[in-house]
């Protein structure tokens, strides 16, 4: 009896193993390639980019998104070197390279670091005070407070910076412990409301249109029909291409930021789902293909477009902290990789709410703004902003709501993953910026805009 069952027993071991033999040479070993790249590029950024404890990043960022396999993943952070690599037990390693003034780049094995010693940025100066401002409201305090409460602890919303502007003045900020004023934080899809600007700077300048044909190489081919896509539909999101942002660890996004060196290449050979100006979904497909089209207009390097994007937005607002990374082709990665301040992306709100002029100065040609904020199809979406138009559907695949329905319907936003938000309200002068690492989206933005906007209504004490 015992011999059978020790059989039975050794049997079971040897079809795990097997399978486990076989998952690894299938689709086990893109999902643990993937898993040490995050890793090792976000431990990169926040040891190198964000300067803060990465072990606290791993804990909130990472090892909830990995649970299975979080116990495995071993990471060493080289400061000498500015790298970062990451292995599950000594296997499918990663490394991430950090390049001064560029970012951490993630490589793809260990051949040389293009544009390794990256460049030493001019220094820009801030429009802020040194000091952190607290509000002299006590309504717009509370409401600040709660956004950094955590009433659901197996939900964390981790909020990390909250900043408020009120016709043009910093009236309020604050920050989690190990975050500051001078704090660069992974913004995500925040970053292609920068690439919407980056764009409009060069159609201001003529080197581009909207209505063109995208300049993207392979879709030249006689035949192609990719080659009826515009810049004006890859901004909007209408271009045909698939919504790439879906459910589980592998989807177009994944497999495009963390497994593909060359991540235009990969967007350009990807089919269309629908034909060009017809149907909405979300794509950062389009918007790293619009990347590489900002590093090809600024020269063709890495180098050339961050210098592009400190020369002409960056400094004219005082974003002093503010980066977009590239990939290994040293294309911007326009979809969803920079970094920078809650004050940077407030001034960048500003921009926004002053119809693209700073102090002064038109940084986007007129009527930009009121472009992309205007709606795409029947959908929440503008061009590189989310809309408060839509009460009555949801956003497809993803099943959330387009809008906060709780602020007003003039009111528009950039929106990156984790709860990252530059809310814009026009008829209210105001500003807020969100930003943090809140996995489930539990962050409660619409409700601490909202309540700011009653606390600035309350009639003043007598």
């Amino acid at each position: 009896m015992a011999a059978r069952i020790l059989k039975i027993v050794l049997g079971l071991l040897l079809v795990a193993v097997l399978g486990s033999a076989l998952w690894l040479g299938t689709a086990g070993r893109p999902l643990l390639r993937l898993a040490t790249g995050s890793v090792s590029r976000g431990l990169c950024d926040a040891v190198f980019v964000s300067q803060v404890d990465p072990e606290g990043v791993f804990r909130e960022q990472h090892a909830p998104q990995m649970r299975a396999i979080a116990w495995a993943i071993r990471s060493r952070v080289d400061r000498e070197r500015r790298e970062v690599r990451t292995s599950v037990l000594g296997a499918f390693g990663a490394r991430a390279v950090f390049r001064p003034g560029l970012g951490c780049l993630l490589m793809h094995g260990d051949g040389p670091v293009p544009e390794a010693a990256g460049f030493q940025p001019e220094p820009i100066a801030s429009p802020y005070p040194d000091h952190t401002v607290a509000s002299g409201d006590p309504a717009i305090r509370t409401a600040i407070d709660r956004a950094f409460a955590e009433p659901d602890p197996a939900h964390p919303r981790n909020t990390k910076a909250v900043v408020v502007l009120h016709d043009g003045r910093l009236i309020a900020e604050r920050y989690a412990p190990g975050y500051g004023p001078d704090t660069p934080i992974w913004a995500h899809s925040l970053t292609k409301s920068l690439t919407n600007a980056l764009i409009g700077i060069l159609v201001r300048e003529g080197k581009l249109r909207l209505e063109q044909p995208a300049p993207v190489p392979a879709w030249r081919q006689g035949g192609d029909p990719h080659g009826a896509v515009t810049i004006d539909q890859l901004l909007r999101m209408d271009s045909g291409l698939p919504f790439d942002e879906t459910n589980g660890a592998l989807s177009p996004l994944t497999r495009m930021v963390f497994l593909e060196r060359d991540m235009a290449a990969y967007a350009s050979r990807m089919p269309l789902a629908h034909a060009p100006g017809t149907v909405w979904g979300y794509s950062n497909l389009g918007y790293v293909l619009l990347g590489r089209m900002l590093t090809d207009a600024a020269g063709g390097t890495a180098a050339d477009a961050a210098r592009f994007a400190r020369r002409e937005l960056f400094a004219p607002l005082g974003m002093a902290h503010t980066l977009i990374q590239a990939d290994a082709e040293g294309a911007l990665i326009g979809s969803g990789s920079s970094y920078g301040t809650a004050r940077d992306f407030a001034r960048f709100g500003q921009l926004y709410l002053d119809d693209g002029v700073i102090d002064g100065k038109r940084i986007l040609p007129a009527g930009w703004v009121a472009y992309s904020h205007s709606q795409t199809l029947d959908t929440g979406y503008g061009a590189g902003f989310w809309l408060n138009l839509k009460d009555d559907t949801r956003v497809p695949v993803w099943n959330a709501p387009w809008g906060m329905p709780q602020l007003p319907k003039d009111m528009y936003y950039g929106r990156g993953a984790f709860g990252q938000y530059v809310v814009i309200v026009p008829s209210e002068r105001l500003v807020v910026v969100r930003m943090g690492i809140s996995l489930d989206y539990g962050d409660a933005t619409g409700d601490l805009v909202a309540a700011i906007i009653a606390a600035l209504h309350r009639p003043p004490p007598q």
